[in-house]
């Protein structure tokens, strides 16, 4: 989810946090009242910051977790997903998509878009 649209969808974040909760997974940082925020990876030579939405480990390993609704910044958005599947693979984490009813078909085309077909998203 891009930053500027984050607080149109605290509800659906919190949703999320709460399902990652009931599924065990521990240390969750996310951009929402009661959890910490995740670190923040800043481009170069630029002013864009990318956060990743949702980050939490569970047994031993590190997962990134992007919630993906409609938005009119789909580049921004590809390249944000882009970095974190590659920061995941750099470091041996992993890279998860959590989507919504009416949004499947949106997340499966930027998914076909970025080559990343091997991605099944969370939905919830």
């Amino acid at each position: 989810m891009v930053k500027s649209e984050k607080l149109q969808n605290e509800a659906f974040l919190k949703k999320s946090v709460d399902y990652l909760e009931n599924t065990g997974f521990e240390n969750i940082k996310a951009d929402i009242d009661g959890f910490e925020s995740p670190k923040s990876y800043s481009k170069k030579n630029s002013e864009v910051e990318l956060t990743p939405d949702i980050v939490a480990t569970k047994n031993g390993l590190k997962y990134y977790f992007e919630i993906s609704l409609k938005s009119d910044k789909t580049r921004l958005l590809k390249s944000k997903w882009l970095f974190l599947d590659t920061l995941s693979r750099m470091k041996s984490n992993r890279f998860k998509i959590i989507t919504t009813k009416g949004h499947y078909k949106f997340t499966d085309m930027l998914l076909e878009e970025l080559n990343l077909t091997n991605k099944t998203p969370i939905k919830i």
